[in-house]
């Protein structure tokens, strides 16, 4: 046991004051309101809720920066795709084992605590399966245990190239698995957690061009209870190329013909009709943004404004992890939404309330559910994810309650982050991971042989 003295916490019923947890077997406890500190105490400021990632892929960390070049034709997302198809034709089980560690180490450090891994790179460089079908997950899962961080696997199906079953490129190979070869992936993913702590499993369909309706049906039914991630309506071209296929937009379609609802986590869902929007919100699925990856792709904008107005879920991921941050992502989610409507505060929900609050508090519930964590946040019973911020930090300077998170987010970032503990370990001191030195060897010695 150990236990935790908070001068100001966020709990799931408001900020407090005089918190002192007690963390066993990985949760809080005990939770003490209104206490004074003791000797037994280890002393901190302020404490937040560790926040879910949601999406992340994360082999593309070792990318961040290698498709900052322009063409004769122009760049746009499809050309990314091909710098990004190349480089996963590179990488080794070692190397997804580096790249991935270190990644974890960099989203601790900024204050998210569970990773949702969407997770497509199951086989050899020549699109051979591996002899066990799950040595690609087995070295995300190695990772997670080495750095610490809370681990949602989401094994990946994907079949097609393009929508009604187009054929895959050679590029495309080592993703592409059958139905049948697939639930044998699942099934060994889900083994190979096996023995780390407070671990989930869920399943994505890739995009409904890298699936048939009779394969997504298929895959809802091996996912059982666990969530369903899938990419959708990303890129306008994608959009088009749907109507053209079935004569329905993707998320209309999706509606109509999948059993969508709280299990469900939609990835991007860029490009929506306010009808879509409103029909999505009703099923209880989360809208997975990735407002970073989003503009770094030129992917668009999601109209949150809609959807949040008929009260829509949502959460919030790294995806391309082209930059960690957790305050980033979330700056850029309101940012966004002032660039379209050229107004401010646009995410908060009520007249003078907090625009940071806001965010956190549905970023938190909606990434929470959208990995298989219904109870989320600094509550008895709660998994003891715990982040730490330094009010000595230029932003964060004599501000209490909301305003702490609203400088964190618009002013602080990951500088103002102290400490962070993931299921009751701290992993985080003085804005340092405990691996951080490791773990960057082993992804300094990878990106050396990648780029070479």
């Amino acid at each position: 046991m150990s236990r935790l003295f908070f001068d100001q916490a966020l709990l799931p019923a408001g900020w407090a004051r005089g918190v002192r947890m007690t963390l066993a077997n990985g949760r809080i406890a005990r939770l003490e309101i209104g206490a004074a500190p003791e000797s037994s105490d280890e002393l901190h400021a302020v404490a937040i809720p560790g926040m879910p990632d949601l999406h992340s892929h994360a082999f593309q960390r070792g990318m961040a920066g290698l498709t900052e070049r322009g063409s004769p034709a122009g760049d746009n997302f499809w050309t990314w795709r091909e710098v990004m198809y190349r480089f996963a034709l590179r990488v080794s089980p070692d190397d997804i084992e580096a790249i991935a560690a270190q990644l974890f180490v960099e989203l601790l450090e900024a204050g998210f605590t569970r990773i949702g891994e969407f997770h497509y790179l199951h086989h050899d460089l020549d699109g051979a399966p591996y002899a066990n079908l799950a040595e690609t997950a087995i070295r995300i899962a190695a990772a997670a245990a080495e750095t610490g961080i809370g681990l949602t696997l989401i094994p990946t199906f994907y079949a097609h190239g393009g929508f009604g079953g187009a054929p895959p490129s050679t590029h495309q190979r080592r993703f592409i698995n059958d139905l049948d070869r697939f639930a044998k992936v699942f099934e060994a993913s889900s083994a190979a957690l096996d023995g780390l702590d407070d671990t989930r499993i869920g399943l994505a369909a890739h995009s409904l061009r890298a699936a048939t309706p009779e394969e997504l049906s298929a895959l809802v039914a091996i996912a059982g209870d666990h969530p369903v991630h899938l990419h959708i309506a990303e890129q306008v071209k994608e959009v088009e190329d749907c109507i053209c296929w079935s004569g329905a937009r993707p998320v209309e379609w999706l509606l109509d013909h999948a059993p969508v609802d709280r299990r469900w986590c939609l990835v991007h869902a860029t490009h929506m009709t306010a009808a879509e929007s409103e029909r999505l919100a009703r099923s209880g699925a989360v809208a997975g943004l990735c407002p970073v990856t989003e503009a770094d792709l030129g992917d668009g904008v999601f109209d949150a404004l809609t959807y949040v107005a008929a009260g829509g879920a949502f959460g919030i991921g790294t995806d391309s992890n082209v930059l960690i941050g957790l305050a980033d992502e979330l700056r850029q989610l309101e940012y966004s939404q002032r660039l379209v409507h050229r107004a401010r505060n646009l995410m908060s929900s009520a007249a003078e309330s907090s625009t940071g609050r806001a965010l956190f508090d549905a970023a938190l519930t909606g990434g929470g559910r959208a990995l298989g964590v219904e109870t989320v946040g600094l509550g008895e019973g709660a998994a003891a994810d715990i982040v730490t911020l330094d009010l000595d930090h230029p932003a964060l300077i004599d501000r209490e309650g909301d305003a702490i998170l609203d400088a964190f987010i618009f002013g602080g970032g990951q500088g103002a982050i102290d400490c962070v503990w993931r299921y009751g370990a701290k992993v985080v001191s003085g804005g340092r991971h405990v691996a951080r030195d490791r773990c960057r060897a082993r992804f300094r010695a990878a990106m050396a042989r990648l780029l070479a």
